[in-house]
Protein backbone atom coordinates (compact mmCIF):
# COMPACT_ATOMS: atom_id res chain seq x y z
CA UNK A 1 0.00 0.00 0.00
CA UNK A 2 1.55 2.99 -1.16
CA UNK A 3 1.33 6.37 1.01
CA UNK A 4 3.37 9.03 2.57
CA UNK A 5 6.98 8.57 3.80
CA UNK A 6 7.46 8.60 7.56
CA UNK A 7 9.52 7.71 10.45
CA UNK A 8 9.52 7.03 13.92
CA UNK A 9 12.56 6.90 16.15
CA UNK A 10 14.20 7.69 19.40
CA UNK A 11 15.59 11.07 18.21
CA UNK A 12 14.37 13.82 16.00
CA UNK A 13 17.51 13.92 14.18
CA UNK A 14 17.21 10.32 13.33
CA UNK A 15 13.71 10.44 11.90
CA UNK A 16 14.50 13.41 9.86
CA UNK A 17 17.43 12.00 8.90
CA UNK A 18 15.53 8.70 7.41
CA UNK A 19 12.62 11.19 5.81
CA UNK A 20 15.31 13.32 4.32
CA UNK A 21 16.68 10.63 2.37
CA UNK A 22 13.54 9.35 1.38
CA UNK A 23 13.68 12.79 -0.15
CA UNK A 24 16.28 13.00 -2.12
CA UNK A 25 15.15 9.56 -3.73
CA UNK A 26 15.89 6.71 -1.34
CA UNK A 27 13.83 4.16 -0.53
CA UNK A 28 12.67 3.23 3.27
CA UNK A 29 15.91 1.08 3.27
CA UNK A 30 18.26 4.02 2.72
CA UNK A 31 16.45 6.26 4.92
CA UNK A 32 16.88 3.40 7.80
CA UNK A 33 20.43 2.45 6.98
CA UNK A 34 21.06 6.48 7.13
CA UNK A 35 19.49 6.82 10.20
CA UNK A 36 21.09 3.97 11.74
CA UNK A 37 24.44 5.78 11.25
CA UNK A 38 22.64 8.72 12.37
CA UNK A 39 21.26 7.36 15.76
CA UNK A 40 25.22 6.06 16.24
CA UNK A 41 25.78 10.17 16.66
CA UNK A 42 22.33 11.09 18.60
CA UNK A 43 21.92 8.30 20.57
CA UNK A 44 25.54 7.30 21.51
CA UNK A 45 24.66 5.41 24.70
CA UNK A 46 21.95 3.47 23.55
CA UNK A 47 23.52 2.21 20.26
CA UNK A 48 27.01 2.26 18.29
CA UNK A 49 28.41 0.90 15.15
CA UNK A 50 30.24 -1.71 17.69
CA UNK A 51 26.72 -2.93 18.85
CA UNK A 52 24.39 -5.44 17.22
CA UNK A 53 21.02 -5.34 16.08
CA UNK A 54 18.27 -6.63 13.28
CA UNK A 55 16.57 -5.08 10.09
CA UNK A 56 13.04 -6.42 8.97
CA UNK A 57 12.50 -5.32 5.53
CA UNK A 58 9.92 -5.75 3.66
CA UNK A 59 10.00 -4.80 0.04
CA UNK A 60 6.89 -3.13 -1.90
CA UNK A 61 8.38 -4.81 -5.09
CA UNK A 62 6.56 -8.20 -3.99
CA UNK A 63 9.82 -9.69 -2.71
CA UNK A 64 9.79 -11.84 0.06
CA UNK A 65 10.46 -9.88 3.44
CA UNK A 66 13.97 -10.57 5.23
CA UNK A 67 15.03 -10.52 8.94
CA UNK A 68 18.38 -9.10 8.72
CA UNK A 69 20.40 -10.27 11.99
CA UNK A 70 23.45 -8.59 12.43
CA UNK A 71 22.88 -8.99 16.45
CA UNK A 72 26.78 -10.05 17.97
CA UNK A 73 28.70 -13.47 18.12
CA UNK A 74 30.00 -14.45 21.04
CA UNK A 75 34.24 -14.13 21.00
CA UNK A 76 37.05 -16.31 21.18
CA UNK A 77 38.04 -17.36 17.73
CA UNK A 78 41.69 -18.62 17.57
CA UNK A 79 42.17 -17.11 20.52
CA UNK A 80 42.80 -18.11 24.03
CA UNK A 81 40.76 -20.12 26.88
CA UNK A 82 38.30 -18.12 28.22
CA UNK A 83 37.41 -17.29 31.04
CA UNK A 84 41.41 -17.07 31.56
CA UNK A 85 42.09 -14.57 29.14
CA UNK A 86 39.45 -12.36 29.89
CA UNK A 87 41.31 -9.97 32.57
CA UNK A 88 40.13 -6.95 31.40
CA UNK A 89 36.27 -7.81 32.64
CA UNK A 90 34.93 -6.10 35.97
CA UNK A 91 31.81 -4.95 37.66
CA UNK A 92 30.23 -0.87 37.18
CA UNK A 93 27.63 0.08 39.34
CA UNK A 94 24.66 1.79 37.89
CA UNK A 95 22.08 3.71 39.88
CA UNK A 96 18.82 3.74 38.36
CA UNK A 97 16.04 5.35 39.87
CA UNK A 98 15.20 3.44 43.33
CA UNK A 99 17.88 0.52 42.96
CA UNK A 100 21.20 -0.12 42.03
CA UNK A 101 22.57 -2.97 39.19
CA UNK A 102 25.96 -3.87 38.33
CA UNK A 103 27.04 -4.38 34.95
CA UNK A 104 30.70 -6.02 33.66
CA UNK A 105 32.64 -3.79 31.03
CA UNK A 106 35.90 -3.58 30.31
CA UNK A 107 37.74 -5.58 27.31
CA UNK A 108 36.68 -9.17 28.27
CA UNK A 109 32.95 -8.01 28.19
CA UNK A 110 32.88 -7.04 24.25
CA UNK A 111 31.49 -9.60 21.98
CA UNK A 112 32.07 -9.78 17.95
CA UNK A 113 30.08 -6.10 16.69
CA UNK A 114 27.26 -6.69 13.90
CA UNK A 115 25.98 -2.71 13.33
CA UNK A 116 28.67 -1.31 11.21
CA UNK A 117 28.26 -4.48 8.68
CA UNK A 118 24.39 -5.31 8.87
CA UNK A 119 23.80 -1.31 7.85
CA UNK A 120 26.16 -1.55 4.86
CA UNK A 121 24.50 -5.22 3.96
CA UNK A 122 21.16 -3.74 4.39
CA UNK A 123 22.30 -0.70 1.86
CA UNK A 124 23.96 -2.77 -0.38
CA UNK A 125 21.26 -5.04 -1.23
CA UNK A 126 17.83 -3.21 -0.47
CA UNK A 127 18.92 0.85 -1.11
CA UNK A 128 19.51 2.76 -3.97
CA UNK A 129 21.09 5.62 -3.55
CA UNK A 130 25.36 6.13 -3.04
CA UNK A 131 27.01 5.48 0.19
CA UNK A 132 28.16 8.59 0.48
CA UNK A 133 24.42 10.53 0.55
CA UNK A 134 23.86 7.91 3.21
CA UNK A 135 26.48 8.57 5.56
CA UNK A 136 26.58 12.49 4.85
CA UNK A 137 24.41 13.50 7.37
CA UNK A 138 25.48 11.46 10.31
CA UNK A 139 29.45 12.57 9.58
CA UNK A 140 28.30 15.91 9.65
CA UNK A 141 26.28 15.89 12.74
CA UNK A 142 29.76 14.06 14.62
CA UNK A 143 31.63 16.83 13.55
CA UNK A 144 29.77 19.35 14.26
CA UNK A 145 27.84 18.56 16.78
CA UNK A 146 24.21 17.56 18.59
CA UNK A 147 22.38 19.22 21.03
CA UNK A 148 22.12 16.87 23.71
CA UNK A 149 18.82 16.92 25.01
CA UNK A 150 17.41 15.72 28.95
CA UNK A 151 16.73 12.05 27.62
CA UNK A 152 20.62 11.67 26.64
CA UNK A 153 21.99 13.80 29.34
CA UNK A 154 20.13 11.40 31.81
CA UNK A 155 21.03 8.04 29.96
CA UNK A 156 25.10 9.85 30.54
CA UNK A 157 24.67 10.26 34.07
CA UNK A 158 23.18 6.96 34.35
CA UNK A 159 26.24 5.57 32.56
CA UNK A 160 28.87 8.14 33.60
CA UNK A 161 31.29 5.66 35.28
CA UNK A 162 31.98 2.91 31.97
CA UNK A 163 31.43 6.50 29.02
CA UNK A 164 34.53 8.25 31.08
CA UNK A 165 36.41 5.14 31.62
CA UNK A 166 38.86 5.56 29.25
CA UNK A 167 40.83 8.43 28.04
CA UNK A 168 39.06 8.47 24.18
CA UNK A 169 35.46 8.16 26.39
CA UNK A 170 36.37 10.94 28.16
CA UNK A 171 37.74 13.43 25.42
CA UNK A 172 34.30 12.28 23.63
CA UNK A 173 31.47 12.57 26.85
CA UNK A 174 33.53 15.27 29.35
CA UNK A 175 35.79 17.38 26.85
CA UNK A 176 36.10 19.81 29.54
CA UNK A 177 36.51 17.86 32.41
CA UNK A 178 32.88 17.30 33.70
CA UNK A 179 30.71 15.26 32.00
CA UNK A 180 28.41 16.68 29.21
CA UNK A 181 25.19 17.95 30.27
CA UNK A 182 21.94 18.87 28.53
CA UNK A 183 22.01 21.69 26.09
CA UNK A 184 25.83 21.05 25.49
CA UNK A 185 26.91 19.98 22.08
CA UNK A 186 28.26 16.40 21.61
CA UNK A 187 30.59 15.99 18.92
CA UNK A 188 32.82 12.94 17.87
CA UNK A 189 35.40 13.97 15.80
CA UNK A 190 36.73 10.65 15.12
CA UNK A 191 33.80 9.13 14.31
CA UNK A 192 33.05 11.51 11.63
CA UNK A 193 36.40 11.15 10.20
CA UNK A 194 35.96 7.29 9.88
CA UNK A 195 32.61 7.83 7.89
CA UNK A 196 34.16 9.90 5.93
CA UNK A 197 37.20 7.12 4.98
CA UNK A 198 33.70 5.00 4.80
CA UNK A 199 31.99 7.09 2.13
CA UNK A 200 35.63 6.62 -0.02
CA UNK A 201 35.93 2.80 0.62
CA UNK A 202 33.12 0.77 1.34
CA UNK A 203 35.37 -1.86 1.25
CA UNK A 204 36.96 -0.47 4.68
CA UNK A 205 39.39 -2.35 7.05
CA UNK A 206 36.74 -2.60 10.84
CA UNK A 207 36.35 -6.20 10.23
CA UNK A 208 39.26 -6.90 7.92
CA UNK A 209 42.63 -4.55 7.68
CA UNK A 210 44.72 -2.04 9.88
CA UNK A 211 41.72 -1.72 12.31
CA UNK A 212 40.73 -5.12 13.01
CA UNK A 213 44.47 -5.99 13.45
CA UNK A 214 44.67 -2.95 16.29
CA UNK A 215 41.44 -3.81 17.82
CA UNK A 216 42.88 -7.65 17.83
CA UNK A 217 45.95 -6.38 19.28
CA UNK A 218 44.46 -4.15 22.09
CA UNK A 219 42.55 -6.96 22.79
CA UNK A 220 45.06 -9.40 22.96
CA UNK A 221 47.47 -7.03 25.24
CA UNK A 222 44.47 -5.68 27.72
CA UNK A 223 43.10 -9.13 28.52
CA UNK A 224 39.95 -9.59 25.62
CA UNK A 225 38.56 -12.21 23.66
CA UNK A 226 37.89 -10.61 20.52
CA UNK A 227 40.13 -11.60 17.73
CA UNK A 228 40.89 -10.61 14.04
CA UNK A 229 39.38 -14.50 13.59
CA UNK A 230 36.42 -13.34 14.80
CA UNK A 231 36.14 -10.20 13.01
CA UNK A 232 37.06 -11.34 9.65
CA UNK A 233 34.55 -14.51 10.16
CA UNK A 234 31.49 -12.39 11.12
CA UNK A 235 28.75 -12.61 8.60
CA UNK A 236 25.15 -10.65 8.37
CA UNK A 237 22.55 -13.60 8.36
CA UNK A 238 19.21 -13.44 6.39
CA UNK A 239 16.67 -14.99 7.80
CA UNK A 240 13.19 -15.69 7.35
CA UNK A 241 11.06 -13.92 9.49
CA UNK A 242 8.70 -15.71 12.17
CA UNK A 243 5.18 -15.42 10.70
CA UNK A 244 1.82 -15.54 12.63
CA UNK A 245 -1.60 -14.35 12.62
CA UNK A 246 -4.06 -11.83 15.12
CA UNK A 247 -7.11 -11.12 14.76
CA UNK A 248 -6.75 -12.24 10.94
CA UNK A 249 -3.91 -9.72 10.35
CA UNK A 250 -0.77 -11.16 9.34
CA UNK A 251 2.24 -10.62 11.90
CA UNK A 252 6.44 -11.08 11.23
CA UNK A 253 8.75 -10.56 13.15
CA UNK A 254 12.44 -11.36 14.31
CA UNK A 255 12.73 -15.53 14.29
CA UNK A 256 14.74 -17.45 16.36
CA UNK A 257 17.87 -17.50 17.49
CA UNK A 258 16.35 -14.68 19.25
CA UNK A 259 13.80 -14.81 21.40
CA UNK A 260 11.32 -11.78 21.57
CA UNK A 261 9.59 -12.57 18.54
CA UNK A 262 8.72 -15.92 19.62
CA UNK A 263 7.67 -14.45 23.44
CA UNK A 264 5.31 -12.15 21.65
CA UNK A 265 3.92 -14.53 19.46
CA UNK A 266 3.13 -16.53 22.62
CA UNK A 267 1.73 -13.49 24.21
CA UNK A 268 -0.37 -12.01 21.11
CA UNK A 269 -1.60 -15.68 20.34
CA UNK A 270 -2.73 -15.86 23.86
CA UNK A 271 -4.74 -12.48 23.71
CA UNK A 272 -6.29 -13.42 19.94
CA UNK A 273 -8.28 -15.98 22.69
CA UNK A 274 -9.55 -12.59 24.73
CA UNK A 275 -12.60 -10.92 23.31
CA UNK A 276 -12.26 -7.32 24.22
CA UNK A 277 -15.14 -6.18 21.91
CA UNK A 278 -16.80 -3.45 23.79
CA UNK A 279 -14.00 -3.38 26.43
CA UNK A 280 -12.22 0.11 27.30
CA UNK A 281 -8.50 0.46 27.79
CA UNK A 282 -7.48 -0.47 31.04
CA UNK A 283 -10.83 -1.79 31.91
CA UNK A 284 -11.00 -5.34 33.87
CA UNK A 285 -12.00 -7.23 31.02
CA UNK A 286 -8.55 -6.47 29.22
CA UNK A 287 -5.93 -5.38 31.85
CA UNK A 288 -6.54 -8.39 34.39
CA UNK A 289 -6.41 -11.26 31.50
CA UNK A 290 -3.59 -9.17 29.64
CA UNK A 291 -1.86 -9.69 33.66
CA UNK A 292 -2.52 -12.90 33.47
CA UNK A 293 -1.22 -13.97 30.07
CA UNK A 294 2.24 -11.92 30.61
CA UNK A 295 2.63 -13.87 34.34
CA UNK A 296 2.41 -17.23 32.35
CA UNK A 297 4.75 -15.83 29.44
CA UNK A 298 7.23 -14.80 31.80
CA UNK A 299 7.37 -18.64 33.53
CA UNK A 300 8.04 -19.70 29.95
CA UNK A 301 10.66 -17.59 29.42
CA UNK A 302 12.91 -18.94 31.95
CA UNK A 303 12.09 -22.00 30.88
CA UNK A 304 12.81 -21.40 27.21
CA UNK A 305 16.27 -19.17 28.16
CA UNK A 306 17.79 -21.24 30.66
CA UNK A 307 21.55 -21.97 29.86
CA UNK A 308 21.64 -19.91 26.89
CA UNK A 309 23.01 -16.45 26.34
CA UNK A 310 20.93 -13.69 25.82
CA UNK A 311 21.35 -9.80 25.64
CA UNK A 312 18.30 -7.99 26.60
CA UNK A 313 19.03 -4.63 27.65
CA UNK A 314 18.90 -0.81 26.33
CA UNK A 315 18.34 -0.56 22.92
CA UNK A 316 16.73 2.07 20.75
CA UNK A 317 14.01 1.33 17.70
CA UNK A 318 13.24 3.17 14.37
CA UNK A 319 10.11 2.31 12.13
CA UNK A 320 10.33 3.46 8.46
CA UNK A 321 7.97 3.75 5.34
CA UNK A 322 8.29 5.23 2.46
CA UNK A 323 6.29 6.22 -0.40
CA UNK A 324 6.22 3.59 -2.59
CA UNK A 325 5.15 1.16 0.70
CA UNK A 326 8.70 -0.11 1.57
CA UNK A 327 8.75 -1.24 5.51
CA UNK A 328 11.44 -0.97 7.71
CA UNK A 329 11.65 -2.08 11.12
CA UNK A 330 15.08 -1.76 13.02
CA UNK A 331 16.10 -2.21 16.50
CA UNK A 332 19.73 -2.17 17.52
CA UNK A 333 21.40 -2.17 20.84
CA UNK A 334 25.09 -1.17 22.40
CA UNK A 335 24.04 -2.68 26.02
CA UNK A 336 25.83 0.03 28.32
CA UNK A 337 28.78 -0.18 26.49
CA UNK A 338 32.17 -1.68 27.06
CA UNK A 339 34.53 1.57 28.08
CA UNK A 340 36.94 0.16 25.41
CA UNK A 341 36.46 2.49 21.89
CA UNK A 342 38.13 1.08 18.76
CA UNK A 343 41.32 3.05 17.81
CA UNK A 344 40.56 6.15 15.95
CA UNK A 345 37.36 5.69 15.00
CA UNK A 346 35.28 7.05 17.84
CA UNK A 347 33.20 3.58 17.74
CA UNK A 348 32.46 2.25 21.87
CA UNK A 349 32.06 -1.50 21.38
CA UNK A 350 29.62 -3.32 23.26
CA UNK A 351 29.45 -5.14 26.59
CA UNK A 352 26.98 -8.00 25.25
CA UNK A 353 29.00 -10.82 27.38
CA UNK A 354 28.80 -8.46 31.01
CA UNK A 355 25.60 -9.06 32.45
CA UNK A 356 25.16 -12.16 35.16
CA UNK A 357 21.59 -12.37 34.32
CA UNK A 358 21.78 -12.98 30.42
CA UNK A 359 24.67 -15.96 31.19
CA UNK A 360 23.12 -18.38 32.92
CA UNK A 361 25.14 -21.24 32.28
CA UNK A 362 27.89 -18.55 33.57
CA UNK A 363 30.50 -15.88 32.05
CA UNK A 364 32.13 -16.66 28.85
CA UNK A 365 30.93 -20.04 28.84
CA UNK A 366 29.01 -20.28 24.93
CA UNK A 367 31.48 -21.27 22.06
CA UNK A 368 33.63 -18.55 19.84
CA UNK A 369 30.57 -18.15 17.24
CA UNK A 370 27.60 -17.90 18.94
CA UNK A 371 24.85 -15.47 17.90
CA UNK A 372 23.73 -14.27 21.01
CA UNK A 373 20.13 -14.59 21.86
CA UNK A 374 18.12 -10.94 21.75
CA UNK A 375 14.86 -9.93 23.18
CA UNK A 376 14.77 -7.60 20.19
CA UNK A 377 11.88 -7.87 18.18
CA UNK A 378 11.25 -5.70 14.81
CA UNK A 379 7.97 -6.56 13.71
CA UNK A 380 5.48 -5.77 11.19
CA UNK A 381 1.61 -5.69 10.73
CA UNK A 382 0.81 -6.33 7.05
CA UNK A 383 -2.83 -6.71 4.96
CA UNK A 384 -4.45 -4.42 7.47
CA UNK A 385 -7.08 -2.13 5.99
CA UNK A 386 -5.89 0.72 7.42
CA UNK A 387 -2.34 0.52 6.46
CA UNK A 388 0.41 -1.39 7.59
CA UNK A 389 2.26 -1.01 11.20
CA UNK A 390 6.11 -1.33 11.59
CA UNK A 391 6.55 -1.46 15.22
CA UNK A 392 10.10 -2.39 17.57
CA UNK A 393 10.52 -1.19 21.13
CA UNK A 394 13.82 -0.94 23.24
CA UNK A 395 13.39 -1.63 27.29
CA UNK A 396 15.22 -4.66 27.84
CA UNK A 397 13.13 -7.22 28.92
CA UNK A 398 9.80 -5.16 28.42
CA UNK A 399 10.59 -5.37 25.11
CA UNK A 400 8.20 -8.31 24.70
CA UNK A 401 5.66 -6.81 27.00
CA UNK A 402 5.71 -3.31 25.75
CA UNK A 403 4.82 -4.39 21.86
CA UNK A 404 1.78 -6.56 22.59
CA UNK A 405 0.22 -4.14 24.26
CA UNK A 406 0.69 -1.14 21.95
CA UNK A 407 -0.64 -3.67 19.01
CA UNK A 408 -3.85 -4.18 21.19
CA UNK A 409 -4.09 -0.65 21.65
CA UNK A 410 -3.74 -0.06 17.74
CA UNK A 411 -5.98 -2.96 16.43
CA UNK A 412 -8.28 -3.65 19.48
CA UNK A 413 -8.79 -0.26 20.24
CA UNK A 414 -8.50 1.23 17.28
CA UNK A 415 -6.27 4.35 18.70
CA UNK A 416 -3.85 6.57 16.73
CA UNK A 417 -0.43 6.07 16.86
CA UNK A 418 0.75 8.86 19.37
CA UNK A 419 -1.62 7.79 21.58
CA UNK A 420 -1.13 3.81 21.70
CA UNK A 421 2.16 4.49 22.47
CA UNK A 422 1.39 7.03 25.15
CA UNK A 423 -0.84 5.24 27.59
CA UNK A 424 0.36 3.29 30.72
CA UNK A 425 1.65 0.19 30.59
CA UNK A 426 2.62 -3.12 32.90
CA UNK A 427 4.99 -5.40 32.93
CA UNK A 428 5.58 -8.94 34.74
CA UNK A 429 8.41 -8.80 36.23
CA UNK A 430 8.57 -12.38 37.89
CA UNK A 431 7.57 -11.49 40.82
CA UNK A 432 5.16 -8.56 40.25
CA UNK A 433 3.10 -6.47 38.02
CA UNK A 434 4.66 -3.64 37.56
CA UNK A 435 2.44 -0.94 36.50
CA UNK A 436 2.89 2.60 35.33
CA UNK A 437 0.37 5.02 37.00
CA UNK A 438 -3.01 6.03 35.06
CA UNK A 439 -5.23 2.78 35.32
CA UNK A 440 -8.37 2.72 36.76
CA UNK A 441 -8.90 2.47 40.42
CA UNK A 442 -11.38 -0.84 40.17
CA UNK A 443 -8.46 -2.73 37.74
CA UNK A 444 -5.71 -1.88 39.97
CA UNK A 445 -8.19 -3.48 43.22
CA UNK A 446 -9.16 -6.72 40.75
CA UNK A 447 -5.45 -7.56 40.02
CA UNK A 448 -3.95 -6.67 43.78
CA UNK A 449 -6.40 -9.60 44.49
CA UNK A 450 -4.73 -12.42 42.13
CA UNK A 451 -0.89 -11.08 42.20
CA UNK A 452 1.29 -8.78 43.82
CA UNK A 453 1.49 -5.73 42.03
CA UNK A 454 3.28 -1.93 42.17
CA UNK A 455 1.85 1.25 40.92
CA UNK A 456 4.89 3.70 39.89
CA UNK A 457 4.51 6.98 40.83
CA UNK A 458 5.57 8.07 37.52
CA UNK A 459 5.43 7.11 33.69
CA UNK A 460 9.61 6.18 33.03
CA UNK A 461 11.58 4.56 30.83
CA UNK A 462 11.55 1.15 32.20
CA UNK A 463 8.56 0.36 30.54
CA UNK A 464 10.10 0.83 26.72
CA UNK A 465 10.51 2.77 23.98
CA UNK A 466 8.07 1.94 21.41
CA UNK A 467 7.72 3.58 17.85
CA UNK A 468 6.10 3.12 15.39
CA UNK A 469 4.62 3.83 12.27
CA UNK A 470 0.63 3.10 11.30
CA UNK A 471 -0.46 3.63 8.02
CA UNK A 472 0.34 7.14 7.18
CA UNK A 473 0.98 8.55 10.59
CA UNK A 474 3.66 7.26 13.45
CA UNK A 475 3.98 7.64 17.46
CA UNK A 476 7.36 8.34 19.17
CA UNK A 477 7.28 6.99 22.72
CA UNK A 478 7.46 9.93 24.90
CA UNK A 479 9.09 7.96 27.86
CA UNK A 480 12.17 8.26 25.37
CA UNK A 481 11.55 11.09 23.71
CA UNK A 482 9.72 9.91 20.66
CA UNK A 483 10.09 11.63 17.32
CA UNK A 484 8.44 11.64 14.14
CA UNK A 485 9.20 13.01 10.96
CA UNK A 486 7.65 14.74 8.98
Amino acid sequence: MKGKAVAASGHTLVSKTAVEIMAAGGNAFDGAVAAGFMAAVAEPVLTSLGGGGFLLAAPANGAPPILFDFFSDTPGRGGRTAPEAAKHFFPVTVAFAGTEQDFNVGLGSVATPGVLKGLLHVHRRLGRLPLADILAPAAHAARHGVTVNEQQAYFFRLLEPILTMSAPGRRIFAPSGALLQAGARFRNPDLADFLDRLARDPRHDFYQGEIARRIATEMRQGGGLLTEEDLAAYRVVERQPLAFSYRDLRLLTNPPPSLGGVMIRAILQCIDQVDLTGCAFGAPGHLVPLARILRRAEEKRAIITAGRPLCARGTTHLSVRDEEGNLAAMTTSNGEGSGYFVPGCGVMLNNMLGEEDLHPAGFHAAPPGTRIGSMMAPTLVLDRPEGPIIIGSGGSMRIRSAIPQVLVNLIDFHLAPAEAVRLPRVHWDGQQLQMEPGFPPETVAQLQKEMAVRVWPVTDVYFGGVHVVAGDRGGGDPRRNGAVAP
